[in-house]
C-alpha cells in the first residue's frame, strides 16, 4: 500500500524468478506501463530508425546557408557537365533531323511557321528573346525563395524534385546531342537572337564558344518552368495568381518554338524528366509534394501544450487540500 507501482512490479518480477518460472511473466509485466504514460526510452537504432521515418514524412525546416551552398555548387556542376558534353555536330545534326522526320510524321511540325510567323513581328519577338533568356532563372529562384519562407515544411521535397529533375536532364544533354531548330542544317528556321540583334542565347554570338550548343534535349525551360507553374497552382491562396502558374509554362513553350530554340519533343522529354522527378520525391518522402505540411509537424508539435492524464494530478490536488 502506497508504495510507488514500479517498485510493485519490480518485486512481483523477482518472486516470479525466485519461484523457477516467472522470466515469461516478469517481461510480459514489465511491458506494461500506466494507462496515459509512454516509454521514454529506445534503443538507439529505433530511435534513429523512428527520427529518419519522421523527417521523410516531414521535412525539416531549411537553413539558409545549406541551401544557398547547395544551389550554388549544384548550378555550379550543371554548367559544368553541359557544357563540357562533347560537341558531336553531325550527330546532333541527325539527331535534329530525325526529330523533325517524326514530328512531320506525327502531323505537329508547326515550329518553323510559328517561328517565321512571330519572327515577322519585331517586338513580339524581341520580347521572347529577352523572356527566353531572363525569367529561366529569375521566376526558378523567386519561387524558390518563396517555398523557403513560406512552405518550408514543402521546400526540401520540392528542391529535390527539382534536382532530380535536372540531373536526369544532363544525362539526356550526354546521350542525345541535339542541335536545336535554328542550327539545323538546311531547316530553314531563323535565329531571332541573330536577326534582331538580342542579347539572350549562349549558343548564338559569341558566347557561343563557351557554351554546349547541342544540348536542346530534354528542355529545361519546360522543366523548370512546368515546376514553378505546378508550385503556385497548388500552393497559392489568390485564384489569379494561381492562373498565372499555369499560364508560365505555356507562356514558355510558345517562347521556345518562336524563337527556335526547341522542339515540340524537346518539351515532351521535359515533362518526362519531371514526372520522374515527382515520382523521386514521392517515393523518399511517402507523400506528394504538395500534401506534406505547410510547416514541418515537428514545429507544430512543439507549439501544442504538453498535458497529462487527470489521474496523474488527483494525489497532488487532494494533498494540496489537507
Amino acid at each position: 500500500m502506497g508504495e510507488p507501482t514500479e517498485i510493485q512490479r519490480g518485486d512481483a518480477g523477482r518472486a516470479d524468478t525466485a519461484d523457477g518460472g516467472g522470466s515469461e511473466a516478469a517481461t510480459a509485466d514489465a511491458g506494461r506501463l500506466p494507462d496515459g504514460a509512454t516509454r521514454a526510452v529506445q534503443s538507439r537504432p529505433a530511435a534513429l530508425r523512428n527520427r529518419f521515418r519522421e523527417q521523410r514524412r516531414s521535412p525539416a525546416r531549411p537553413r539558409i546557408w545549406f541551401e544557398l551552398a547547395l544551389i550554388g555548387i549544384s548550378y555550379w556542376i550543371y554548367s559544368i557537365v553541359r557544357n563540357a558534353v562533347p560537341e558531336q555536330e553531325a550527330i546532333a545534326q541527325k539527331h535534329a533531323r530525325w526529330i523533325w522526320e517524326l514530328e512531320q510524321h506525327l502531323g505537329i511540325a508547326v515550329e518553323r511557321s510559328v517561328n517565321h510567323a512571330v519572327d515577322g513581328v519585331g517586338w513580339l519577338i524581341t520580347g521572347m528573346n529577352y523572356y527566353y533568356a531572363t525569367l529561366h532563372f529569375i521566376i526558378t529562384i523567386g519561387v524558390l525563395v518563396w517555398l523557403y519562407r513560406s512552405h518550408p515544411g514543402r521546400y526540401v521535397a520540392a528542391r529535390t524534385v527539382l534536382f532530380v529533375t535536372t540531373l536526369i536532364a544532363l544525362v539526356g544533354f550526354y546521350s542525345f546531342p541535339l542541335a536545336p531548330p535554328r542550327l539545323m542544317t538546311d531547316g530553314g528556321f531563323i535565329d531571332t537572337v541573330k536577326t534582331h540583334g538580342t542579347w539572350g542565347s549562349f549558343a548564338s554570338g559569341p558566347a557561343a564558344h563557351v557554351s554546349n550548343m547541342y544540348a536542346a534535349m530534354p528542355s529545361m525551360h519546360i522543366g523548370w518552368s512546368m515546376w514553378c507553374g505546378l508550385a503556385i497552382f497548388f500552393l497559392a491562396r489568390r485564384k489569379w495568381v494561381r492562373a498565372l502558374g499555369l499560364m508560365y509554362p505555356a507562356a514558355t513553350l510558345l517562347v521556345i518554338v518562336s524563337t527556335a530554340n526547341h522542339f515540340w519533343m524537346d518539351a515532351v522529354g521535359g515533362e518526362i524528366c519531371l514526372a520522374v522527378g515527382f515520382l523521386a520525391a514521392r517515393w523518399l518522402y511517402h507523400e506528394w509534394v504538395y500534401k506534406l505540411p505547410q510547416v514541418p509537424a515537428r514545429e507544430t508539435a512543439a507549439d501544442q501544450p504538453v498535458t497529462v492524464p487527470e489521474q496523474w494530478s488527483e494525489p497532488a490536488v487532494s494533498t494540496a487540500r489537507r
